[in-house]
């Protein structure tokens, strides 16, 4: 036996034993599963990575291993071997039909070389639970029926040995073995239920949150109104601007510095409505922050007159504030998706130990209180970011010129939601990061989520 086999026999040996893993129905030491793995393995392959993983297969499933640890230890091709054998699903997304249906899913995209381990470990198994456990039997036959589709890349002696033992398996059981039936009808379905709420989620923050839900009446006055009548209204009632009327309608608008004693008619000093300035009604809250970035006002007209206007005092109102901490949201769960879609563990090599130390600190915290977690979810928003953005070659493709600038962004983000969380005024001091947050907020989740539909109606 070469070294990285030892190694990885030890390791493994060693790891299921710390937590007094045993084979269910005999009792003996896992150990024995993983051994008869790599003997099955040893009829089709000396490939010495190949074996090391068959040792290692359940190391970060069942054991307190990581994918970081075995990369460590065997190296990223060992590791990427054992990523593809370890179940994604976790007891809280689900029945165990849509867990297994997550897993094949996970399968479908490994390598020839992972889908042979998983062949030897599914002959193994099958002896093993057909002859000690018959009622269990039944539905794992039917759940293996349909995981052998997912697998025909892997070795085609395996793959025939498999079937000829599940068979033997169901002739045992007098059940008929079907597969093909459910393959990938649940992932799928879940998938575009997951792309649906995204799109879904992107149209409600982008449209059911308007200008209208925010603005304020705008009181209006005809042009030929007395300057000094509107400076007492304006001291009295706090108002920053009043609409000018031409003929009914209205036409321009003046503020309060606008007005001076000698003044004729307030129409003399109206201000004329800027290109872009005023919005209508339906208009999305991106848009009104794009007009607040360059006017004091933004004015909203409805059924073709302009009768509400908006300034950053408005900003802090508790719808903004409800689109802004719900976008901010939305932003960190794709982000956490992106990571651990595209990174598994291995995003343990861009945080710090320290760091590390007390998410799981945290992890187990929030364990003992029941909620599901994994250590990914006990990482600060700001964290997240800097892992995506480091592991990610083209930075382009998230919508930024540098890295710099998506870390700046990052602070920004976590920034603005911490105010928001704790209460704090935000029009002032996180004007820039909402600013950015919605000047940037659509083109960046497209690129997170990778959803090239999310403009569609639906």
């Amino acid at each position: 036996m070469t070294d990285i086999l030892t190694q990885a026999r030890d390791y493994a040996s060693y790891a299921h034993a710390r937590i007094n893993h045993k084979r269910k129905y005999t009792g003996q030491p896992y150990q024995a599963h993983l051994k008869s793995v790599v003997q099955i393995l040893h009829q089709v392959t000396d490939d010495q990575n190949v074996l090391a993983a068959a040792w290692l297969h359940d190391t970060v499933e069942d054991t307190e291993a990581t994918h970081h640890q075995i990369e460590e230890q065997f190296g990223k091709q060992v590791a990427a071997l054992v990523y593809q054998l370890t179940d994604i699903s976790r007891p809280g997304d689900g029945n165990r039909a849509y867990r297994k249906a997550l897993d094949r899913a996970h399968l479908a995209q490994a390598s020839n070389e992972a889908k042979t381990i998983k062949l030897a470990d599914i002959i193994d198994n099958t002896r093993d639970i057909c002859k000690h456990d018959e009622k269990f039997a039944r539905v794992y036959v039917s759940e293996i029926g349909d995981l052998l589709d997912v697998l025909q890349g892997g070795d085609p002696g395996l793959l025939s040995q498999a079937q000829k033992t599940l068979e033997k398996c169901c002739n045992k059981l007098g059940v008929e073995l079907t597969t093909g039936s459910m393959i990938h009808t649940d992932w799928e379905e879940h998938h575009e239920q997951i792309a649906f709420s995204q799109r879904r989620a992107m149209k409600i923050f982008g449209e059911n949150f308007s200008a209208q839900d925010i603005a304020e009446p705008l009181r209006s006055f005809d042009r030929d109104s007395r300057p000094e009548s509107l400076i007492k209204i304006f001291d009295q009632t706090l108002m920053g601007v009043f609409g000018i009327r031409d003929g009914g309608l209205v036409s321009g608008y003046v503020r309060r510095d606008d007005l001076v004693d000698d003044v004729g008619g307030v129409g003399d000093v109206a201000r004329a409505f800027a290109r872009g300035q005023v919005l209508a009604a339906k208009a999305s809250l991106n848009d009104v922050v794009q007009v607040l970035t360059r006017y004091e006002f933004c004015f909203v007209s409805i059924m073709d007159g302009v009768a509400g206007v908006i300034s950053r005092k408005d900003m802090e109102k508790p719808v903004v504030r409800m689109w802004l901490f719900g976008i901010v949201t939305m932003m960190e769960m794709n982000i956490t998706k992106y990571i651990r879609t595209r990174l598994a563990d291995s995003w343990q090599a861009h945080y710090s130990q320290s760091r590390l130390k007390k998410a799981r600190v945290l992890q187990t915290e929030r364990l003992r209180l029941g909620q599901q977690v994994d250590l990914l979810d006990c990482l600060q928003l700001t964290d997240k970011a800097k892992i995506m953005v480091a592991s990610v070659e083209e930075i382009e493709q998230l919508g930024f010129t540098s890295k710099g600038e998506a870390d700046k962004f990052a602070r920004q983000l976590e920034s603005l939601r911490n105010h928001l969380a704790h209460g704090q005024l935000i029009a002032d001091s996180n004007w820039p990061q909402i600013v950015e947050l919605s000047t940037r907020l659509e083109d960046v989740i497209k690129s997170i989520i990778n959803d090239k539909s999310g403009n569609q109606d639906e």
